[in-house]
């Protein structure tokens, strides 16, 4: 298949000219790497890496959640990291970041390929009940101001036979044909939007939270969560609390693998 490679001059002059944009402070892109999590992870120590994006048309060793591992073809995919850091951040609204960055990522779906994206707790992003996009959140600086790197990997042009898993799907797949530069510029016009609106209201997740609630396909469903440990909790999804975590009946959860049961 034939796919075209991103526009790197486009995306370096929307960042350094577009007032949206100002947020991100610079935006590289490789041609491939193990990890853009742990590239940008290593280079979190220096001050000047606040809102640094680095994207890889291929990435040999991607992580997710429970380092699981995965790789794509070259050019299938928006692969994307951005490092933030967040002064005085409450410890225990942290959880809210990739609940953040996946309302971005529905916004920007919805807008530049017109799909009916919807969020899966905590860091999946569907379209018909098939995974489209992962999020993964990495701690890069801990303490009082903390550096989190956020990894964004979006199934652009993946067929059937080079989607990851089953369950997943891929925009061309939902008939879907977006330019990957303008999606990575929706991507990041809508985190920046977020995150600024975030940060000024001094980490209040009011409004955060009700934009989750609109776009999340968990809450109201019925589910099945595995946990760390081995235990099993099935019940209806009602909310989510303060710090982010999934209100299943009366119990919180705060990691796990859930998955939305089919109605009897």
């Amino acid at each position: 298949m034939d796919r075209a490679p991103l526009d790197v001059e486009k995306l370096r002059r929307a960042v350094g000219e577009s007032p949206e944009l100002a947020f991100f402070t610079g935006i590289d892109v490789v041609e491939s790497t193990g990890s853009t999590n742990a590239d940008l992870v290593a280079r979190a120590s220096d001050p000047g890496a606040d809102g640094l994006v680095l994207l890889a048309e291929e990435q040999e060793r991607g992580r997710g959640r429970h380092e699981r591992a995965w790789a794509s073809p070259a050019r299938a995919q928006v692969a994307m990291s951005i490092l933030v850091r967040l002064p005085g951040v409450d410890p225990e609204v942290l959880g809210w970041l990739p609940l953040l960055t996946g309302i971005a990522v529905v916004d920007a779906v919805r807008a530049t390929a017109g799909v009916d994206a919807v969020l899966k707790w905590p860091n999946d992003v569907l379209v018909d009940g098939r995974k489209l996009a992962g999020i993964l959140a990495e701690v890069a600086v801990a303490g009082q101001d903390p550096a989190i790197v956020m990894g964004i990997g979006l199934n652009v042009s993946l067929t059937e036979s080079e989607l990851p898993v089953p369950h997943a799907t891929s925009l061309t797949l939902l008939g879907a044909n977006p330019d990957r530069t303008d999606l990575v510029l929706a991507l990041l016009r809508e985190f920046a939007h977020r995150f600024t609106d975030w940060r000024a209201s001094n980490w209040s997740v009011a409004d955060l939270a009700d934009a989750y609630r609109k776009r999340s396909a968990t809450i109201g469903a019925q589910v099945r969560a595995e946990l760390p440990g081995g235990d099993i909790l099935t019940g209806t999804a009602t909310d989510i609390d303060a710090t982010g975590r999934l209100l299943i009946g009366d119990k919180a959860v705060s990691a796990g693998d859930v998955t939305h049961l089919r109605p009897l």
